[in-house]
């Protein structure tokens, strides 16, 4: 089998292994990111709205617009890409690399592993209907193929994605009719609930779609009230009518690659189910192997970029290029950056996690 030697591999070209690369190659390391698509920028390309929040976190811009820039940023700093390049293990020997039909190991002396997560499901009666879908589906039909999935929307999920994806809808042009969440509070940012409740778009809690009715496709869609104990409450009904159900029900970290290598894990519900522990420089407990993004519990895009921007400046300092101080400072911006992202009344939970997460992690390694 043929090697390759490499200084940092980054797995993933989404918000957090672009943002990794680029904070990773202003340090001086020589970066190569690998990506089994055949585009840059990963969940960015899907999402169409612009970016709210403060300057620094692209705000004012649309996610296939940031997509673009970090991409151009990357390539003027000399980061190497490897795309349609599927990473099928990590190894003590390195990192199995399949590209143009070739198998390769790729011995690099970090990794970054940024390999994102996949959507979950959830059925109800109807829910095969044509025009029920997944939000990443609905956000390739808008942004990438520039069709509308529908005129009329009713959102199942309040997280982050559930959120961000009725707003997109919104500026694409489709109405939104309600947002409902099976909790009794809002998972997301509070940013994005403020945002959609300002645009005159319902938020319901303790509320799950009853059915969606329709002869050849969604026609109408019934939404019912939950008690404490998560029993339908007679006579809390709703019905909508609505050509399309957009389900945002959560998102698993793909994490295989690490547990592969044998990372830590511990699983965090807030978070997604398992994730790796890390330390504040999104060091694993392996050593030499970093994790960014919705690997390290799914969030939004501004978050994946922050903890990308803190893994490839750690990482660039773990190869010697910056001092253990310069690396401290510059991290310590993104990670203010991401105390403020998950600020807000409706984050609480999360933010709770993630600082057990890090507890846990130090526990680990004591």
């Amino acid at each position: 089998m043929k090697e390759l030697e490499r200084e940092i591999l980054i797995i993933g070209a989404g918000p957090a292994g672009l943002s990794a690369a680029i904070e990773a190659a202003k340090a001086g390391a020589k970066v190569t990111v690998a990506d089994e698509h055949d585009t840059i920028g990963g969940q960015l390309y899907k999402q169409i709205h612009k970016f709210f929040g403060a300057a620094d976190n692209h705000a004012g811009m649309r996610g296939f617009e940031i997509a673009r820039k970090l991409e151009q940023e990357a390539k003027e700093l000399g980061v190497e890409f490897w795309l349609s390049t599927v990473a099928y293990g990590i190894f003590k020997e390195g990192v199995g690399i399949v590209r143009d039909g070739d198998n390769f190991i790729v011995k690099a002396k970090k990794v970054i592993v940024a390999a994102g997560g996949i959507e979950n499901t959830t059925a109800f009666p109807g829910s095969t209907l044509p025009g029920v879908m997944l939000a990443g589906a609905a956000q390739t039909m808008a942004n990438i193929h520039r069709v509308l999935p529908g005129k009329r929307m009713v959102v199942v999920g309040s997280g982050n994605v559930g959120l961000i994806v009725a707003y997109q809808m919104l500026q694409a042009g489709a109405e939104v009719l309600a947002v409902v969440e099976r909790d009794d509070h809002i998972g997301g940012y509070g940013v994005h609930a403020e945002r959609l409740r300002t645009a005159g778009v319902p938020i319901f809690t303790d509320t799950v779609i009853k059915c969606a009715s329709g002869k050849t496709s969604v026609e109408g869609v019934t939404t019912v009230k939950l008690d404490g104990n998560g029993a339908e409450i007679a006579g809390s009904e709703q019905e909508y009518t609505a050509d399309t159900v957009i389900m945002a029900v959560g998102m698993a970290p793909l994490t295989e690659l690490l547990w592969n290598i044998g990372c830590r894990f511990e699983f965090i519900g807030e978070l997604g189910g398992y994730v790796p522990l890390h330390n504040e420089f999104m060091q694993t407990s392996v050593d030499g192997i970093y994790a960014a993004g919705d690997i390290t519990g799914v969030e939004e895009a501004s978050v994946a970029m922050e903890e990308g921007s803190i893994a490839g400046i750690a990482a660039a300092a773990a190869c010697g290029h910056i001092s253990a101080e310069e690396c401290s400072a510059r991290c310590a911006s993104h990670i203010d950056a991401l105390a403020v992202l998950e600020s807000g009344e409706y984050d609480g939970a999360r933010s709770a996690a993630r600082v057990r997460k890090l507890k846990l992690y130090k526990a680990a390694e004591k």
